[in-house]
């Protein structure tokens, strides 16, 4: 079905953040939010909708931690299947009353633990983790696996062979939040490339969350130089996370993920959406910003500084601390 809307409409709009959202509907800090497809379901139903009206054309399933070795921290590695069907059901069903194709994404989010030799965990295990997870997605009725927020290769390998395992077509997205690279040290422009060494292939690839708009962009800039004919997601956080005593609060207006929407689809990206502390509001803002925008030309990081705001952690050249002050200089 993402394929499908994709080579129908363009540019699609996926929707806002998940776990920052629910904190503000009454989820407690160490809480795991999968547990509220349980105890809550009106409420994630309630999530789910504000972004469909909003416009979305994607939304994220409440699971990205749901895989047993993250729910094991919660003593619920007994429950992945249930817990992934659930947060599927709850999506699609909202999905099926907007009156309009909506694609049902199965969030999938990291592990958390290392892959040998740096850590216990090996890629075989790994696809047997996640293939777990996205059983339960697809049960529930996931049209597609969303895996994101990802650092390793070996990782992102693995979740596809999962999801090919299953048979859900899938997108793969990294955070590139460390000098312009993942925590694993893969560039941006490493992503276009598993468009071609994994089997099936990704629909989509590309990245989210990170450390702010501008520099996913930035990334995103990266991706669509290194493969201009790839579909690229962008899916970055409402600005710049601050805090405000114990209250977390992100930086980014409406006004400014309109612009970021705006620069993304002049960088290239095909599908857009917002991360941490998107609200509806941004999102709505964001759906205006494409619908009535024309692709204009290619911008380049000065025109993505001036326009977002200075990077927070922009890539360095080897040997280099240019990079950074280069950021700190256009903000």
């Amino acid at each position: 079905m993402l394929a499908e809307l994709l080579a129908q409409k363009g540019v699609l709009l996926a929707d806002g953040a998940t776990g920052t959202n629910l904190f503000e509907m009454g989820l407690m800090s160490g809480d795991p939010p999968e547990m509220w497809n349980l105890d809550h379901p009106e409420r994630i139903r309630a999530l789910h909708q504000s972004f469909v009206d909003a416009g979305a054309d994607i939304i994220l399933t409440n699971s990205f931690g749901g895989n047993r070795r993250r729910l094991a921290l919660h003593k619920l590695d007994g429950r992945v299947r249930e817990l992934n069907a659930v947060a599927a059901q709850l999506a699609r069903a909202v999905a099926a009353g907007a009156g309009r194709p909506v694609v049902v994404a199965g969030s999938i989010g990291p592990t958390g633990d290392l892959f040998q030799p740096l850590g216990p965990l090996t890629e075989d295990e790994a696809v047997e983790i996640f293939a777990e997870q996205i059983e339960g997605l697809k049960q529930g009725g996931a049209d597609v696996a969303w895996i994101e927020t990802m650092s390793a290769p070996e990782e992102m390998r693995a979740a596809a062979r999962a999801a090919a395992k299953v048979g859900l077509p899938y997108t793969i997205t990294g955070s590139f939040d460390t000098a312009g690279k993942t925590m694993m040290g893969l560039p941006p422009a490493a992503m276009p490339g598993f468009l071609g060494e994994l089997t099936p292939a990704p629909v989509a690839v590309g990245a989210n969350c990170g450390v702010g708009a501008s520099d996913l962009l930035v990334s995103v800039l990266s991706m669509t130089e290194a493969n201009p004919e790839a579909i690229i997601i962008a899916k970055a956080n409402a600005g710049i996370p601050q805090f405000h005593g114990d209250h977390i609060h992100y930086s980014g207006t409406p006004e400014l993920m309109g612009h970021y929407a705006r620069l993304a689809v002049d960088a290239g990206a095909r599908i857009i959406g917002g991360c941490c502390g998107t609200s509806p509001a941004h999102l709505a803002a964001m759906r205006q910003a494409i619908d009535a925008h024309a692709r204009a030309g290619r911008p380049d990081m000065a025109e993505v500084v001036a326009k977002i705001g200075p990077l927070v952690a922009p890539p360095k050249a080897p040997g280099s601390d240019e990079g950074r002050r280069a950021g700190r200089r256009r903000g």
